[in-house]
């Protein structure tokens, strides 16, 4: 049994004057990544010098307008690197590089050594500021633990103050989540009393989850009763980064920005110590399927996730949001059926939004294709199979057939798993296009006789092979197909009728083919089944699709 009794419950924050629960998300926060610090620094095997280069590439193409590029005082590396994009001027001017420091002054000093060149760059300094660390880690009472901010605080005004660039001051009361609130909150006034922001030059405070601790509620009480308790708010970007220790950093960071959050922390897929990061990605998709404009360039997530994938050594998960590979695909019958009808729906109303059942955004629109959309297995029906039928061979199954063509497939993937696309063509050309025994069709000649009754009558010439031996009859009736059964009926004794008949175009130009489809049924046994013919003329497209229909029902 669990020892659950080992764990204490993480108090709650008592705030009835809260108001998020009633906000919305009306524009993108301001996004910060810290991919090639915070998620550089929990990988396997961190990236090198020319890896980190292509990655910081990577963000400013996707519109990161704050990059957080490394700790310049851990290693020679982290300097390295940094000194590699200034000396090769890849930093754009409206693009503001941010580096982490620890409130030391030796480290303090090595890190403004390496920002030399840049024109504008955000120190981040931070330190720990819970009640766990003050007594576990640290041994420090508040007042200690407030003047590590506070000298720290001053060290990075004394060395801006000789910087030849713009230097913007972020502080973070690491832990925060685990920090009282009115002592977080005395912490981060003492930082700013000594920084003195501006409106027009404002401090950055950002509240980590740096270990979620409760529910994404919580994180939005503290961060609302922050922000509504800061002085000189306009002075303020109010900043939040949230791990995912609980599985719930994407929800942590979406509440704080309703909590009054300005700017979001985060990576590319989620990477980061332990459980990882919040994901920047996954949040800008949720704006955008809001019809939010998240204002970054995240046209196609296949283009990211090969990047990150080859510099960072890790696999994004199958079933991750918008850039796993099976999460626009459905194998369930009930959900094929359901996206099958869906884009039908949605196709013939033609208002320009997207609403498909099962699909908050088209694939498309994110850079991914149609083709694993539905996938084919045992738990699969028959929506799905007339969904791959349309989509990848432009087959219009009538709605009667599509059950009949399904349990032909389902059969297969009882005995193999997941068929293909190319695997289901081929059962349908078996089935229907290419049933030609023991009835093959060759060719049809026909006249139409025009009576003085304003009828038509129609008499036909069909060539066809039984069993290998070439035959023909003569027949008349009020149009092709009826004619031809009529032939049938005196030569082959089949008392065959026609239950619906369906045609369409499968493509378009000088090459155009056409498809019929008919219902037939065995008068005599009352036996029904579909059969399928394709041609450039679609008078024999429905012979065709009469004698494949008269083979399966023989055959059956």
């Amino acid at each position: 049994m669990l020892n659950y009794k080992r764990y204490k419950r993480v108090p709650v924050v008592n705030f009835p004057e809260r108001t998020w629960p009633g906000n919305e998300i009306l524009k993108a926060p301001v996004w910060c990544s810290v991919d090639l610090r915070d998620g550089n620094q929990a990988l396997i095997e961190p990236m090198v010098v020319e890896e980190k280069i292509e990655f910081f590439n990577m963000l400013v193409k996707l519109g990161f307008k704050e990059i957080e590029v490394g700790f310049p005082s851990a290693s020679q590396l982290e300097v390295d690197f940094l000194r590699s994009v200034v000396d090769r001027n890849l930093i754009p001017e409206d693009v503001t590089v941010q580096v982490l420091v620890q409130c030391r002054e030796h480290l303090l000093k090595r890190t403004f050594e390496a920002l030399e060149g840049i024109g504008r760059a955000i120190v981040h300094i931070y330190n720990s500021t819970s009640t766990l660390q003050r007594e576990a880690v640290f041994h420090m009472d508040k007042e200690q633990i407030k003047q590590i901010a506070v000298d720290g605080t001053k060290m990075v005004k004394e060395y801006a103050k000789d910087f030849p660039g713009k230097i913007i001051l972020e502080y973070s009361p690491e832990s925060f989540t685990g920090t009282e609130l009115d002592y977080a909150l005395e912490v981060c006034t003492a930082v700013q009393d000594i920084w003195e922001p501006t409106p027009e030059e404002p401090i950055i405070f950002n509240l980590p989850s740096t270990v979620e601790m409760n529910t994404p509620n919580v994180y939005a009480d503290q961060i609302e009763w922050m922000h509504t308790h800061f002085k000189n708010r306009d002075s303020i970007i109010l900043s939040v980064h949230p791990h995912n220790d609980r599985g719930t950093g994407v929800a942590s960071a979406e509440l704080a920005l309703l909590a009054g959050a300005d700017r979001v922390e985060g990576t590319l897929f989620g990477n980061g110590e332990r459980t990882g990061n919040v994901d920047i990605l996954t949040i800008a998709y949720n704006m955008f399927s809001h019809g939010i404009n998240p204002e970054l360039h995240i046209e196609n997530v296949n283009e990211i996730m090969e990047v990150y994938e080859r510099l960072c050594k890790l696999p994004v998960h199958e079933r991750h949001p918008y850039a796993g590979k099976l999460v626009f695909t459905a194998f369930s019958g009930s959900h094929q059926d359901a996206i099958n009808k869906g884009i039908q729906a949605m196709n013939e109303r033609n208002d320009g939004y997207w609403e498909v059942p099962y699909l908050p955004i088209d694939p498309a629109d994110v850079g991914r294709k149609y083709e694993p959309l539905v996938r084919i297995n045992s738990q699969s029906g028959k929506g799905g199979v007339a969904f791959v039928m349309d989509t990848y061979f432009g087959f219009k199954l009538p709605k009667a057939m599509h059950k009949e063509f399904a349990d032909t497939i389902q059969k297969i993937s009882e005995k193999q798993g997941e068929v293909a696309p190319d695997r289901i063509m081929e059962e349908f050309r078996r089935e229907y296009l290419e049933k030609k025994e023991p009835y093959h069709f060759l060719k049809l000649s026909m006249e139409e006789i025009h009576t003085d009754k304003n009828t038509t009558t129609t008499n036909v010439l069909v060539t066809y092979e039984v069993n290998g031996v070439e035959r023909s009859f003569s027949a008349s009736g009020n149009g092709p197909i009826d004619a031809v059964l009529t032939g049938i009926r005196r030569e082959v004794g089949l008392e065959l009728r026609v239950l619906d008949y369906t045609e369409h175009a499968l493509s378009l130009g000088s090459n155009a083919q056409a498809a019929a489809y008919i219902h037939m049924l065995d008068a005599e046994n009352g036996k029904t089944t579909f059969g399928v013919g394709v041609s450039s003329n679609i008078t024999r497209a429905s012979i065709r699709a009469a004698f494949s229909a008269m083979n399966r029902l023989l055959g059956a």
